[in-house]
């Protein structure tokens, strides 16, 4: 590899994670999704999936880790934090965070594909972006990674509640707030068949209580339940500043 073809990597990893990488390419390829590896046979042979594969182990453990040192709950609780930090969507987000999705590799065909792709692939790279980490630099920085950009999510997601089933927790809040059960209905879909986007609205009684958008009708759902949620919160904190 090229100081050309590298710089914008190590740019990345000076601004971002505080020092150079001295193997690069292991940056490099944990930002290679498998299809540029596709189109690139004759010059490219190595994509992210085995980084990843150690990435995820890693970033399991030092959440695990954390997680059982830090409270007394019980495994079922615990496992639900650790879902909740962990699941495509967050560490997704926490990729677009970062900043490394201008220098993500892939086929002309993903570039252009839809957001539940482009979510999927940012979730697979940051966690080869942790095995790049693991392998360059040890365990300590990379659970310093880790806990920067994934664990320092979760005191938010214990105030809202977000590491709860959205479906469950708003059947609960709306029977005990208003005696009904929420009902959820298609209010749209749009998009070819391989890329659908539905959107649903969640009724309570008959009043809208939350929309959602999603690649699914279950994501949709779960979206529109989590807007709901947020509704009731407002109405609580309105409640309680009134007192």
């Amino acid at each position: 590899m090229t100081g050309m073809q590298t710089e914008p990597y190590q740019e990345w990893a000076r601004q971002v994670l505080g020092y150079e990488f001295t193997r690069i390419e292991l940056l490099v390829t944990a930002l290679t999704h498998r299809s540029y590896v596709n189109e690139h046979r004759k010059s490219v042979s190595e994509h992210n999936e085995r980084l990843e594969f150690l990435g995820d182990a890693v970033l399991e453990l030092v959440v695990t880790e954390y997680l059982f040192a830090k409270y007394d709950e019980p495994e079922g609780i615990l496992t639900s934090w650790r879902a909740a930090l962990v699941r495509t969507e967050s560490i997704g987000e926490a990729g677009d965070k970062v900043g490394y999705a201008p220098l993500v590799r892939m086929s002309r065909g993903e570039k252009n594909g839809g957001e539940r792709a482009r979510q999927q692939i940012l979730a697979n790279a940051f966690e080869a972006v942790i095995g790049a980490i693991y392998l360059e630099r040890g365990y300590d920085d990379a659970k310093a990674f880790i806990h920067r950009h994934i664990i320092s999510k979760l005191d938010d997601i214990l105030r809202t509640g977000s590491w709860r089933d959205p479906k469950s927790h708003l059947q609960e809040i709306s029977q005990r707030v208003d005696g009904f059960t929420p009902v959820y209905r298609v209010l749209g879909e749009s998009g070819p068949d391989h890329d659908k986007v539905f959107t649903l609205g969640v009724f309570v009684g008959d009043r809208q209580m939350g929309k959602g958008i999603g690649p699914s009708k279950q994501h949709a759902q779960q979206s529109a339940a989590r807007a709901a949620i947020a509704r009731y919160q407002q109405r609580e904190s309105k409640a309680d500043t009134a007192k």
